[in-house]
């Protein structure tokens, strides 16, 4: 169902034209779509509702529309008058003080226009980014970051229980060899010297590391035993890098309310009670000495492995036994935000998912694609700073929080991505972040204007009735539904998109609307109002995305 109330009541109204014209017994308000009309010649809303009815009773759909106006209460919807139009499109004109009404329903609720209960409190666990703690966020992270923290939050606005969850690998070879590369550079301080690990970690953040733990311990680690040392540097390793991820992840405004360690998994015993739980289910097999996970019976296009030869978990177990945890935990829905490289990880999660007797729905497994980085044509791989691969601290620096987190979410995040430095850096209508700053910068002057010329913002806006304060308005009207569809479809490219119409919007009503009139103190205090709610709504869509609205640039 929609969820401003212009569309509802519409949808309402027509509810009961269907019924009062004896076109159904019943009829689920819901069905019908209600659409703003690219020409505004052709009204405020539109519906398609007598072309679907058409399936239906096998009638004409200009009939149907026919039947349908002169049923319709004009008065109860606030219809100034109704049209059809083509095949039967149904075309509404709204009264100008429902429409008008918006502004009050915007200044009134403020920083919380735009929330909706939709989501009813149905918990959500949101995990992204979950890097490796062995070095620092890299272009992908910083997609899966932007774009996660800005679900969590939209979801959260269309009254979702969200946790934002982060998972440490800190169990596996890469942690191994984190610590085998600090113990061996730290040897290296003594004249020790000690093979470096085929995949170990060769930065100068791991010799950084090896030369603190020599200031502050001196040569204890020389002489105990190298298990000893090895898990000591496994722990200092891990909690260094860990807490870098950590600061640099505050910076760009994403924050974690779980932090769950893969280590625990085995800590606590997780793991096998699972393996046994599938085994009691009779979805488990030997063969050729290793364990396999029949998930071909849940669409999977092979079996897998749980256990190999040597005895050791695979990957997938491991995952099993976390995705469980995690609905131990109460959630109703977990939503993973993956890499590219992870397509093939869906089918056998599900498959696991379905085993342990959850429905495939309840488990969302959201693909993000490749980012590309270009600046005046050229691809970027490494950093100017480190001579690395680009992280998300080399974009902080280079074009601020900002332009980093809208960029990555103004496209659809299963979509390839060329991030253009060279656009994200230019303060040029071009640039889609500095155009709908530059929108709340300048309600943010008009308004400070009107302060110091003594306008005042109407309670009444009688005179409003331009067709760009109407299409403003209708378009603000529009933010509740943005924030429900992006939810429901934890899209955030949707807020984006909507962000840049507001702002075109509100840019051409400003060029067409003289605001601030001395002469017509009135009318300017009524379109003070107008932007006073535009500030609003464009101040909540940009916080919906982690994007800040400067009073000022």
């Amino acid at each position: 169902m929609a969820v401003n109330k212009l569309e509802n009541m519409l949808k309402e109204s027509l509810k009961k034209a269907i019924l009062k014209a004896s076109l159904a017994e019943d009829f689920e308000a819901d069905k019908i779509t209600i659409e703003i009309p690219k020409d505004t010649a052709h009204g405020d809303y539109s519906t398609n509702i007598a072309m679907q009815l058409t399936r239906l009773l096998h009638k004409n759909p200009r009939e149907i529309a026919n039947a349908l106006i002169e049923n319709f209460d004009l008065e109860e919807a606030h219809v100034e008058r109704i049209e059809i139009a083509g095949p039967g499109f149904i075309n509404f004109f709204m009264k100008q003080d429902v429409l008008t009404s918006i502004i009050d329903e915007v200044i009134n609720e403020g920083k919380n226009y735009g929330f909706t209960d939709t989501g009813q409190g149905i918990k959500y666990n949101i995990e992204f980014v979950s890097a490796n703690p062995t070095g620092d966020l890299h272009l992908g992270h910083a997609k899966g970051a932007a774009v996660g923290d800005a679900v969590v939050r939209i979801l959260r606005k269309a009254g979702y229980d969200v946790t934002a969850e982060y998972y440490i690998n800190d169990a596996g070879k890469q942690i191994t060899n984190l610590a085998l590369s600090l113990y061996s550079r730290y040897l290296d301080l003594f004249g020790i010297q000690r093979d470096m690990p085929d995949d170990g970690y060769f930065g100068a953040d791991v010799k950084d590391i090896a030369v603190k733990v020599k200031e502050d311990y001196g040569d204890r680690f020389v002489a105990i035993k190298e298990d000893e040392a090895i898990a000591f540097f496994r722990k200092l390793g891990t909690e260094h890098e860990l807490q870098k991820i950590k600061d640099i992840l505050k910076e760009f405004r994403v924050h974690f309310d779980y932090w769950f360690s893969e280590t625990s998994l085995y800590s606590e015993n997780m793991i096998e009670p699972v393996i046994d739980l599938l085994k009691e289910k009779g979805y488990l097999y030997e063969k050729e000495g290793a364990l396999w996970f029949r998930t071909t019976d849940f669409k999977d296009d092979k079996d897998r492995v749980l256990i190999k030869k040597d005895g050791t978990y695979t990957y997938f177990t491991p995952d099993i036994a976390y995705h469980k945890n995690k609905f131990d935990r109460g959630y109703d829905y977990l939503v993973d935000l993956f890499g590219a490289d992870h397509h093939g990880y869906i089918n056998r999660m599900k498959a696991a998912m379905q085993a342990l007797g959850y429905n495939e729905n309840q488990l969302n497994i959201d693909i993000m694609q490749l980012v590309q980085m270009v600046e005046n044509g050229e691809v970027v791989k490494m950093s100017k700073r480190t001579g690395n691969a680009v992280t998300i601290k080399d974009l902080i620096e280079e074009i601020g929080v900002d332009a980093t987190r809208y960029f990555f979410v103004s496209k659809a995040a299963n979509t390839p991505f060329e991030f253009d430095l060279g656009l994200a850096k230019s303060q040029s209508n071009e640039n889609p972040v500095y155009y709908a700053q530059y929108a709340h910068a300048r309600m943010c002057s008009v308004e400070k204007n009107a302060k110091e010329k003594g306008f005042e913002i109407s309670t009444h806006y009688e005179l409003l009735g331009n067709m760009k304060e109407i299409e403003l308005l209708k378009h603000i009207n529009e933010f509740r539904n943005e924030v429900d569809d992006a939810a429901r479809l934890r899209a955030p490219h949707k807020i984006a998109n909507y962000i840049q119409r507001l702002a075109q919007l509100f840019h051409a009503f400003y060029n067409d609307c003289y605001v601030l009139d001395e002469a017509n103190k009135e009318l300017s205090e009524q379109r003070l109002a107008l932007v006073e709610a535009s500030r609003i709504t464009l101040a909540n869509a940009l916080e919906l995305l982690g994007v800040s609205a400067p009073e000022k640039m």
